[in-house]
């Protein structure tokens, strides 16, 4: 059996910047495992009967089939409680159900609009609760990317990972990451879509120890060149569409396409969260071309998950 690590028994996962370069490297570690396990076909049952609620007022593909998947392969099983499942949108209050939900279940995991929400319900809940998306953040995302770099390239520190496009929550939480555990991070975005000036003066403050670098660049040649990773996401995320075409005019140019993997190390691989559109931020070509990691990326937002749910929930 495996010899999970207890001291992180409780702990919630809000934002991947609250942990340290050795508490994600023991989730990496896991994940690592747990991926080896079930390729093998071995059981790993290592939350046997737990409850995991999962709280999604925006809809989801991965989100949702990597932790119900996650939580049944680990021996517990999940909740779906959509947003017309709850009684948050109709008045009551986040300590209320976060005290409820507290006596049903072993973990909580929402995905959400506002991040304060998710703190407050952090704050009340004596279970663990673990951020499946705001839009201020997206670190379970963010584990599954430093999973499969690592994974690939065989290393994270000095590893020279270009961020393209919308300095959005993925951007945000992937950045944090890179500052905590040694990544080189140089994100090319418009005037205007840079990540959150307090976020990356908190990134670049980390990685003054770590020995990482926090770069915000306009030229998408410039991130690119010399590159191991190279990243991108939706330029229009849920509840932008009224936004659509003044983003796809202000982040034309900042799509990965050949050309623009032309200037990377030979080796690079190219990451993607999803969903894709072929066309806006990355051609199809690319995602399918020999240069793509998203489908191990994609994959390890299962393994990476059910490392931290196995570390976490008591």
């Amino acid at each position: 059996m495996i010899d999970v690590v207890q001291d992180l028994k409780g702990r919630d996962f809000t934002r991947i910047g609250t942990w340290s370069a050795g508490e994600l490297t023991t989730v990496l570690d896991l994940a690592d495992e747990l991926k080896r396990l079930q390729g093998e076909h071995e059981e790993h049952r290592l939350l046997a009967g737990r409850a995991l609620g999962m709280i999604f007022q925006k809809p989801s593909t991965r989100t949702r089939v990597s932790f119900e998947v996650g939580i049944q392969q680990l021996g517990g099983f999940g909740l779906f409680l959509g947003a017309n499942d709850l009684q948050l949108g109709r008045g009551e209050t986040i300590r209320d159900t976060a005290t409820v939900l507290s006596r049903y279940l072993d973990a909580i995991m929402i995905r959400t609009f506002a991040q304060e929400d998710v703190e407050q319900l952090a704050e009340h809940a004596a279970v663990p609760v673990i951020n499946g998306l705001t839009d201020a953040a997206h670190p379970c995302q963010a584990l599954a990317d430093v999973m499969t770099i690592r994974e690939r390239l065989g290393r994270l520190e000095g590893v020279r990972l270009a961020y393209l496009g919308d300095g959005n929550n993925v951007c945000v939480s992937l950045m944090a990451a890179a500052a905590t555990l040694g990544l080189r991070f140089t994100a090319a975005t418009p005037s205007g879509y840079e990540p959150p000036q307090a976020e990356v003066e908190r990134a670049r403050a980390v990685a003054e120890d770590s020995l990482a670098t926090i770069d915000i660049v306009r030229d998408p040649r410039e991130a690119v060149e010399g590159a191991d990773v190279l990243y991108t996401d939706v330029w229009t995320s849920m509840g932008q569409d009224a936004e659509r075409e003044r983003r796809l005019r202000d982040l034309a140019g900042y799509g990965i396409d050949a050309a623009l993997l032309r200037p990377a190390d030979p080796g690079a691989i190219v990451l993607h969260c999803l969903p894709a559109h072929y066309g806006e931020e990355i051609t199809e070509d690319v995602l399918y071309g020999p240069s793509s990691a998203v489908w191990d990326q994609a994959e390890n937002r299962l393994h990476a998950q059910k490392a931290l749910l196995a570390l976490v929930v008591p």
